[in-house]
């Protein structure tokens, strides 16, 4: 496919044919998996976030992508994948570039992010040392466009208004509303998220007891599923995500959650009987025995599991998981296969007309 393009009339048959391909990745599982619940992404302008690089050519400059296979620069004009306001804004934004000197001289790259909301964060990306010129055109700018805009060059960052965009989501009949900061991670496909998190949330309502959640980010899940627990207790190792999880919360009112810093490597070590200091301080700051944990929930990176989290995984009455790698996910379901089955399975399309595909899958431990 190319690259940044959408192909609406095709989107059913290429989703199917991901559907296929993914479902045969659980294949050598002891038991077959259930039949998947399968959610689609709109067909085009899903996409809430973007970057590309600027290419400066005589009197001109553009955007371009490079192709992934052959490393070639595409211009981009228009972003079909991305929201309506992204490509709005890519001709607005150029459009300003070329009228001030000040704001094209050595651009390199240009970062977008964008809400539901209607609100945006543009991250202006410069091989120069930004001074009070370019200070004052780039307000000028943000005032101009309606958006907010960072500036960045080596070891600098000038922040004009504020550092976050906000996002809402609709779940379980309540909205949640979320931070979403400059560098942070968040769930590239608004809409498809939303889906997600109405699923989880779903998945968990027979379940009772307390929560420990690993890489929690920013807390998009931690939110919305706290109100099926008495308790949650989440972690993450970005000092970003932890700070706008705890801003969340706070927006949210959300009470019942305690978000600590820490790896999913270094909690299953507090969690399981401590042999050094770190980790039992670690244990202590969390009042690990101070829960009564029955669920897990895990959206770790496309690494998967560790040995050493998929061990602690065992041990729980129920898992949650969410994948951004079905491989991965097959694995570490394979390796908990003796412990725990599989009671639910749902595919989210959150990157059309590429081969990835989001997975969520319930594990409850056998003999329940």
């Amino acid at each position: 496919m190319t690259v940044g393009q959408v192909f609406p009339d095709q989107y059913q048959q290429l989703l199917d044919d991901k559907v296929a391909v993914t479902t045969q990745l659980f294949d050598a599982l002891a038991e077959p998996v259930p039949t998947p619940e399968v959610f689609a992404s709109e067909p085009s302008h899903y996409r809430m976030r973007a970057e590309f690089r600027v290419w400066h050519q005589d009197d001109d400059s553009y955007f371009i992508m490079f192709d992934p296979a052959t490393r070639d620069k595409i211009r981009m004009d228009q972003f079909p994948v991305g929201t309506q306001k992204i490509n709005e804004l890519m001709i607005a934004l150029r459009t300003a570039v070329l009228a001030n000197p000040v704001l094209r001289l050595k651009l390199y790259q240009v970062e977008f992010l964008t809400t539901q909301l209607g609100q945006v964060l543009i991250t202006l990306i410069y091989h120069r040392k930004l001074d009070e010129a370019w200070e004052e055109a780039a307000k000028e700018l943000e005032q101009t466009l309606g958006v907010f805009i960072i500036g960045r060059s080596r070891k600098q960052r000038v922040v004009l208004s504020q550092t976050f965009v906000q996002e809402a989501f609709d779940v379980a009949g309540k909205t949640f509303q979320y931070r979403q900061y400059e560098n942070g991670f968040t769930q590239p496909n608004a809409g498809l998220c939303q889906q997600m998190l109405n699923w989880a949330v779903k998945q968990a309502e027979p379940f009772t007891g307390d929560l420990v959640e690993l890489y929690c980010g920013n807390g998009n899940f931690t939110l919305p599923l706290a109100q099926q627990f008495n308790r949650v207790l989440a972690t993450e190792v970005s000092k970003t995500s932890i700070k706008a999880a705890n801003e969340n919360a706070q927006l949210n009112q959300v009470t019942n959650v305690q978000f600590e810093k820490a790896s999913s490597e270094d909690f299953s070590a507090a969690w399981q009987a401590p042999k050094d200091a770190s980790h039992n301080k670690l244990r202590a700051r969390m009042n690990l025995d101070d829960y009564e944990f029955t669920t897990l929930f895990v959206d770790p990176p496309r690494a998967g599991l560790d040995d050493d989290t998929v061990q602690l995984a065992s041990h729980f009455d129920q898992i949650l998981y969410i994948s951004c790698n079905p491989e991965t996910l097959a694995a570490n379901v394979k390796a908990l296969e003796s412990t725990h089955k599989v009671t639910a399975f749902a595919m989210f399309d959150q990157f059309p007309y590429t081969h990835h595909m989001e997975c969520g899958m319930v594990l409850v431990k056998r003999g329940q």
